[in-house]
């Protein structure tokens, strides 16, 4: 009888866990995929405004041309380790008002459970909330929906989501440091062997 019991319950946690396993992690929005190579979008973006991202030259930025809906966007793409592959997606929603971020929020919950994360402050000037996935494919891949109600450099007002492969980017900046440290160790043998001229060193 034991036994029985023992099995059953095991079958429902297994049942359990598997339709959670079976939850599609949100790869695309907007027509926008991650994971495939920019110039698919080429007619989608505006490819003038391409740069790579300070600080963050591993990856480069390129704004999206006006989509029903939303008021702006960027993709960001890699540089090194896959170059022109999709890693990042963030757009602002045309709507900004909190009546319509608590609506996504009740369609992203019902979509996607539960955030994992909350990542606004604590005063609540800024509501962001944060799902994290694992796809078929092994990737890691996270979303934050936001709202903001100030505009500073660390936050646009208005209400925005942002979906991105968090182990994609970390072999695009893995792959860019690789790629520092053996042309540093080039510059410093070149440097090594060549003495500057001391005139240039004083002044005049």
């Amino acid at each position: 009888m034991k036994k029985l019991v023992c099995l059953s319950a095991a079958l429902v946690v297994s049942l359990l866990f598997c339709g959670l396993c079976g939850a599609e992690a949100p790869r695309q929005i907007a027509g926008f995929r991650l994971g495939v190579n920019v110039s698919q979008y080429k007619d989608q973006v505006q490819v003038e405004t391409a740069v790579p991202l300070r600080h963050s030259e591993y990856l480069s930025e390129v704004d999206i041309k006006p989509i029903d809906g939303y008021r702006s966007g960027y993709l960001s793409y890699g540089n090194c380790d896959q170059p022109g592959i999709i890693v990042k997606i963030k757009l602002k929603y045309d709507r900004d008002d909190k009546e319509f971020f608590d609506e996504l929020m009740e369609r992203f919950d019902k979509k996607f459970g539960k955030p994992s994360e909350y990542k606004g402050d604590a005063f609540r000037a800024c509501i962001a909330w944060k799902w994290s996935f694992t796809d078929s494919e092994k990737n890691k891949i996270n979303m934050v929906l936001q709202h903001n109600c100030q505009d500073d450099e660390d936050y646009t007002s208005g209400n925005a989501v942002k979906l991105w492969m968090k182990n994609r980017i970390d072999r695009e900046r893995a792959c860019h440091e690789e790629k520092q440290t053996e042309s540093k160790g080039e510059d410093a043998e070149k440097k090594a062997r060549k003495k500057p001229d001391i005139r240039n060193l004083i002044p005049e």
